[in-house]
């Protein structure tokens, strides 16, 4: 009898166990790292720009706290993009890639005539980012699932740590055709937003009752500017520039799928429960009187002080955090804050021990009322800035530093 007792306490012990666990995990969060594509500072309402439509990133603004000073790692998309990610400075994630590169080749004893070629693949594949740790890996410590949609640099969703994704990879022949940079940028999770958010609706479906880690980073407002009529409509009597139209009218297409994806997660019960996080991966320059329509280079990168360049507007991103009942609504701060603070703050909501590795800090303390600041100064590397040369679209290389230091940037 006591025997049965005790094997009684037991299962019951362990049962209670499973079910505080179980229990614990619906605690966590989801999480959401939205993220813009060549959108520029100041053009929201919420920054002011009342002549910009922007009612669900208002909205979202509002809901919850804002970084007007915010400032990404690079002035270009895939280092920043990374930056997301990995927690890490470009700089550093690209030496640590480097030294992770030549230690294969050494170990493969690749010959000298054949290393130009095998570092090419290697880097064209990604093959570095499959060995780091990502915010996806880090998340499913935690049982959560991932999903990645729109630009994508590294290949496969799976170089990533994403358990689910738009971007399945390249085959060699692509890279002879027309199609090759959109195929490298992000294949078929360039569809996102601009097509279609029917595959983040499907992984939310697929993966209910799970904690999620959305990538949700459509190629919106980038180039091509060839916004819906109803979002050009919006814009074409005002008194700005054709290519100011042709740019703002892309920014609320991106404003209103995010807007829909809203709408979903309020339908499906999963939005109460979700940390939305926002930032750009680079700046952009487009006043209401700059054209920029009939030029070739400005044209796809918009002003000289924008991406690309290294001047403010290149780096500084608006950062919002939304997580309803924990994160206080209608609070801005002009708190300088980095983007690789990002994934650290996402993972200390998580309950993940933030890597050694990282770059970034949790600023949880400063969501949640408890400090004010955490940086005095944030800075970065460029390896590339704008070039003259009209047919030099991604820049000059270059090795030049930047720093936000109170009210001054310097370069």
């Amino acid at each position: 009898m006591s025997r049965f007792i005790l094997f009684a306490f037991s299962f019951f012990a362990v049962l209670s166990c499973k079910q505080e666990n179980a229990q614990a995990d619906t605690t966590l969060p989801n999480v959401i790292m939205l993220v813009g594509d060549d959108q520029g500072y100041p053009y929201f309402g919420f920054m002011g720009a009342d002549y910009v439509h922007t009612p669900n990133m208002d909205t979202l603004a509002a809901s919850g706290m804002l970084f007007t000073d915010g400032y990404v790692s690079d002035n270009h998309c895939r280092p920043s993009l990374q930056t997301l990610l990995n927690g890490m400075l470009p700089i550093d994630y690209y030496r640590a890639a480097g030294v992770q590169r030549d230690s294969l080749i050494n170990a493969l004893s690749i010959q000298e005539d054949s290393i130009a070629g095998f570092t090419r693949e290697f880097d064209l594949r990604a093959k570095h980012m499959a060995n780091f740790a990502t915010l996806p890996t880090l998340l499913k410590q935690k049982g959560y699932v991932s999903f990645q949609g729109g630009k994508w640099w590294e290949y496969t969703f799976e170089n990533g740590g994403f358990t689910h994704g738009m971007t399945k990879g390249w085959l060699e022949s692509d890279q002879k055709t027309k199609n090759w940079f959109l195929e490298h940028m992000g294949g078929d999770g360039m569809d996102l937003a601009r097509v279609t958010n029917q595959p983040a609706y499907d992984f939310l479906e697929e993966t209910k009752g799970q904690p999620f880690f959305m990538w949700f980073a459509p190629s919106l407002p980038h180039y091509p500017f060839d916004a819906p009529q109803q979002y050009y409509d919006l814009y074409k009597d005002e008194d700005m520039t054709e290519s100011a139209k042709q740019y703002y009218a892309n920014c609320t297409w991106f404003d209103d799928a995010w807007g829909q994806l809203v709408a979903h997660l309020k339908e499906k019960g999963l939005y109460e429960n979700t940390l939305i996080v926002y930032v750009n991966d680079n700046g952009w320059e487009q006043d209401p009187d700059q054209e920029f329509w009939d030029d070739p280079m400005r044209s796809h990168n918009g002003g000289d002080k924008g991406k690309g360049s290294i001047y403010d507007m290149s780096f500084r991103s608006p950062i919002i955090f939304s997580y309803p009942g924990k994160i206080a609504s209608n609070t801005s701060t002009t708190a300088l804050i980095h983007s690789a603070d990002l994934p650290a703050t996402i993972l200390d909501y998580a309950g993940v021990e933030v890597p050694s590795n990282f770059y970034g800090k949790s600023y949880r303390s400063i969501l949640e009322g408890k400090e004010e600041t955490l940086r005095s100064s944030v800075y970065g590397n460029v390896i590339t800035t704008r070039s003259d040369d009209p047919k030099n679209v991604m820049g000059d290389h270059v090795n030049g530093y930047w720093i936000r230091q109170g009210q001054w940037f310097l370069r």
